[in-house]
């Protein structure tokens, strides 16, 4: 186990948690979302060896997090309506939201979200392509990559086209479809009102998080079939090397976030121009020790580099989404 100092946010959660002991833990976890609960649950699931040392840190660090909380115990829906829809914006606090302050169970499309990708898999395969991009469409883009491994390759492309051409859903189908899977994974009825899901954005922000040989496949099957939308899809990814595009401001905030496991390794496939991007946004003793790390760093493998670099945009992705960069290449807005 790692000191106290070098412990994730995620590991601090799991300790925390498993301090609190099983009703109380459960009690928190009931209030988070399924993608939170499958990361803290693995999280806690790892824990060994903790140290009483640990534990000490990491529950008077809560303490005094807690103490500087000044709306905790206001405990009102309004806060939490406000809080959540800044945090996430109008329309994904929606469902959450109404999840949170109405205890409702997660039934058809949503109950999608607390299973897991092969499980989604073997619901869907035999479902027509465009059921399936109308799921796609429904589930978050991280969640939807992971599916995507567990599927025929041309059933992915198909799908995915037609997630592309995917604007606009009549909230009678969208019911349908809820109805449907609430036969095949029971649960009670819930009325859903979509108006919009799907297009090139939408099948960008899912290939974004595949493997750049697999992304790379399902963009050439979709040219195969509609060459103009396939290249307004690529033209919504962001790779990589785009992250030179990053003003200097939000470089700093990507790198506070990113974890120093992988990153040289990320770097070591990125082109010269970004490493010193990196580097100029680094204190000089930072930059100097990933150059010497960097220097010291034997081969790696391909598909090593293009793991650690998909979970470094994934970070900016989801700073950028929170306002906190802008992926453009302009000034951001908000800023921490």
């Amino acid at each position: 186990m790692s000191t106290s100092e070098d412990l994730s946010g995620m590991d601090r959660s799991a300790i925390l948690l498993l301090s609190l002991g099983e009703d109380e833990a459960a009690e928190v976890m009931r209030h988070l979302g399924p993608r939170e609960v499958q990361k803290l649950g693995a999280a806690m699931a790892r824990m060994s060896h903790i140290s009483t040392d640990q534990v000490q840190v990491v529950l008077s660090d809560f303490r005094s997090r807690l103490e500087r909380q000044t709306s905790l115990g206001v405990g009102s829906d309004q806060y939490i309506r406000a809080m959540l829809t800044k945090a996430l914006g109008a329309d994904k606090a929606g469902s959450l939201i109404d999840r949170i302050l109405h205890g409702g169970d997660a039934s058809g499309l949503e109950n999608l979200k607390w299973m897991d990708a092969r499980s989604i898999a073997d619901l869907i395969k035999l479902e027509h392509p465009q059921v399936i991009a109308m799921i796609f469409a429904y589930m978050e883009p991280e969640q939807t990559g992971e599916v995507i491994h567990h599927l025929p390759d041309r059933l992915v492309s198909e799908a995915m086209m037609r997630l592309a051409s995917l604007e606009t859903v009549q909230p009678a189908a969208i019911r349908e479809l809820n109805e449907i899977l609430e036969e095949q994974i029971s649960g009670e009825a819930q009325s859903l009102q979509v108006a919009s899901l799907g297009g090139p954005k939408a099948a960008a922000d899912v290939l974004n998080r595949l493997e750049t040989s697999l992304s790379s496949s399902i963009l050439d099957n979709m040219r195969e079939t509609d060459d103009e939308l396939a290249d307004k899809v690529q033209e919504k990814m962001f790779v990589f090397d785009d992250l030179i595009k990053l003003d200097d401001r939000s470089m700093q905030v990507l790198l506070r976030e990113i974890p120093s496991d992988g990153f040289v390794t990320a770097l070591k496939g990125a082109n010269a121009a970004l490493r010193e991007k990196f580097f100029a946004n680094m204190s000089k003793r930072a930059a100097e020790m990933m150059r010497d790390d960097l220097e010291a760093k034997g081969p790696v493998r391909v598909s090593e580099v293009e793991s650690s670099q998909k979970a470094i945009l994934q970070i900016a992705t989801r700073l950028d989404a929170a306002g906190q960069l802008s992926l453009g290449g302009g000034s951001s807005e908000a800023m921490l």
